[in-house]
């Protein structure tokens, strides 16, 4: 079997050497340097060219280099063809700190505190009472954080597509959404990416919110139309927002939001795989696609999660 590595926009050479160590009877290659497409039966891949899927006829599976797999044109690949996905445990904990950090930075006045730094401005004022959570999305990576927030003292409701099940979070599904929303202090979304949740946070979801509310975004950018994300912050109809992915990454330096004082940007940092683990699970999926057994993490593809 031959292995080809699809993931672009990053060096490879570790991850590439790591699954050579692991899987030393596969053929491994990197995208473009393919020597004969035909042989490719597994793809590990990332924002691979969607031209590359009709030139692998003997393709069997795919794996995301994530969690997620919307950077993959589910469309473009064969019926047969599986999809999975990365699970990374460590991944939940560093997404339930990050979300955590940045609820508390939102509760205690920090992103107010550090322009007045910026500005020379000693003004002391109490953090805010709320404590109200929403997290969009009720997934493994939602529910690591509903714990540690949970643990800190927060309330928490959350909204999913279907119905989930929780003994301390409040649940709600469907056309909930619009009575969760105006009930919540901190909305967090860990949405997939999907047709239906692309652009989901919109001017009319922010109206929904109230105007003390502060938006976490650990998901995706494509989530949020950023242009009613920031009207809402200009016309004072929002508190703030923590973004850590965006529609266009790297952020361009001249995009609104490096110099907005209600905006926090981190880099897409909120939980980064570890490279070990994801070589050993992507490694077992390949071992058990050569012995014909069911791959591990398998995705939908209908629901593309």
């Amino acid at each position: 079997m031959s292995v080809l590595v699809a993931i672009t926009g990053r060096d490879n050479t570790k991850l590439i050497a790591r699954l050579t160590e692991l899987l030393p009877n596969e053929t491994i290659e990197e995208w473009p340097s393919c020597k004969n497409p035909s042989d490719v039966e597994f793809v590990l891949a990332w924002n691979a060219p969607n031209d590359l899927w009709q030139q692998l006829p003997n393709l069997r599976a795919v794996s995301s280099f994530g969690a997620g797999v919307d950077s993959i044109n589910l469309s473009l690949l064969h019926e047969h063809v599986d999809v999975v996905r990365i699970v990374d445990k460590q991944l939940a904990d560093d997404m339930a700190e990050y979300v955590l950090t940045h609820v508390l930075a939102q509760k205690l006045r920090l992103q107010e505190y550090f322009v007045r730094q910026s500005q020379g401005n000693w003004k002391p004022k109490r953090g805010y009472k709320y404590k109200h959570v929403g997290i969009l999305g009720f997934g493994e990576l939602a529910k690591a954080c509903a714990d540690k927030l949970l643990i800190n003292g927060f309330t928490l409701s959350a909204w999913s597509k279907t119905a989930k099940e929780s003994q301390h979070v409040k649940l709600y599904t469907g056309t909930g959404l619009d009575e969760m929303l105006p009930q919540i202090d901190f909305l967090v979304c860990l949405l997939p990416l999907t047709d239906e949740t692309k652009g989901i946070i919109n001017a009319q979801l922010l109206a929904k919110l109230p105007k003390h509310a502060c938006v976490i975004n650990v998901a995706r950018g494509q989530h949020i139309i950023e242009s009613d994300l920031l009207s809402a912050l200009d016309s004072d109809n929002l508190r703030s927002a923590t973004l850590d992915v965006f529609t266009e990454e790297p952020l361009p330096s001249s995009h609104p939001f490096w110099q907005h004082t209600k905006v926090t940007i981190t880099p897409h940092c909120a939980a980064i795989s570890d490279l070990n683990s994801v070589a050993i699970q992507i490694a077992e999926n390949i071992n058990r696609l050569n012995r014909g057994l069911k791959l591990n993490n398998r995705v939908n593809r209908t629901k593309g999660y």
